[in-house]
């Protein structure tokens, strides 16, 4: 039984998504049975092609993107670039630091995640050694219309989330195995907005690269967004919702029916969260305490989560105060 999991997080969540690899080669009994990491999902900050999350942290320099591409590849593990921009053009392909990150990563092992057209040809002309994904920013919500899709040259098909747990659906993919389902999205079943969000940080990417090269004074400012549905969840609020898939489905349901690919969401979320979604659906329900404490103490020693300590004083009587 394989179950491959798609981790989010090139930059921001690095250490963390290093550290679940040392795990399972320390402690392999902690996790759950046939799990494989088989890719780790992202951007490297801030790229003009980046879609789905806001990538609004000071950009990556070279070395530290190669190094984690190496670093990342040498545990047999997949680069998957979220390159779902939706609003791109042919002037926008050319863009110097996207394509800086896909010749560091232009070793036939790597993949990209596409939504637009235009950028699915270019990297197809330029970089044919990547395995292409189609992204669940499409919406697509016909099953037709998924069958249509895996019939075209993509690796794997990520599925709009409102099929889970939609059996009788998900039974009529005709190639399952290709499937790729987003199992613990925050966003409530059916959302109104969520292509609109999708625009919303397509449209401000632009903005904050513009921004960078212009004074303070001159910098334009950010389409604002808020979302009244499900934008403060996590893993421990999303489990009402009919989207939500648990780790018992998988293994129950989901990989008997011929799934394989599952995605955590959680780029940009919050690295406690992260931690908490990593145990749930990686590590066995016994082993959950350990695992948790584990990722957190490297985290703390390891400087990526900071734990400010009281300033010690000098006591003085109150006398003499």
């Amino acid at each position: 039984m394989e179950v491959n999991f798609h981790l989010p997080g090139l930059r921001q969540n690095y250490p963390l998504n290093m550290l679940i690899l040392s795990l399972m080669e320390q402690k392999p009994h902690y996790f759950r049975e046939g799990i494989r990491i088989a890719s780790f999902f992202g951007e490297f900050p801030a790229s003009l092609w980046n879609g789905g999350r806001p990538s609004n942290y000071d950009q990556c320099d070279s070395d530290f993107i190669r190094n984690v591409v190496k670093n990342i590849n040498a545990k047999g593990i997949p680069v998957r670039y979220t390159y779902t921009n939706m609003l791109l053009n042919e002037e926008d392909c050319k863009d110097p630091y996207c394509n800086f990150c896909m010749r560091v990563a232009d070793n036939g092992m790597n993949e990209v995640m596409i939504f637009s057209p235009i950028l699915e040809k270019y990297i197809r002309e330029n970089y044919p050694g990547y395995k292409i994904n189609s992204s669940t920013c499409k919406e697509i919500r016909d099953i037709d219309k998924v069958n249509e899709e895996l019939s075209k040259d993509y690796y794997l098909v990520v599925l709009d989330y409102n099929f889970n747990n939609q059996f009788d659906q998900l039974e009529k993919i005709h190639d399952k195995a290709r499937c790729e389902i987003l199992v613990n999205t925050l966003c409530t079943p059916n959302c109104p907005r969520r292509g609109e969000h999708y625009r919303n940080i397509a449209k401000n990417q632009r903005i904050m690269l513009k921004n960078r090269r212009m004074p303070p004074d001159k910098q334009i400012p950010l389409e604002h967004w808020y979302c009244e549905y499900g934008e403060m969840n996590c893993i421990h609020t999303i489990q009402g919702y009919s989207t939500y898939i648990s780790p018992e489905a998988i293994w129950e349901k989901y990989v008997p029916m011929g799934f394989h690919n599952f995605k955590i969401e959680g780029r940009t979320a919050n690295l406690f969260s992260l931690v908490e979604t990593y145990c749930h659906y990686l590590i066995r329900p016994e082993y959950q305490g350990q695992a948790r404490i584990l990722l957190l103490n490297n985290l703390v020693a390891n400087k990526v989560i900071l734990v400010n300590h009281p300033r010690p004083k000098k006591w003085v009587p109150d006398d003499q105060a």
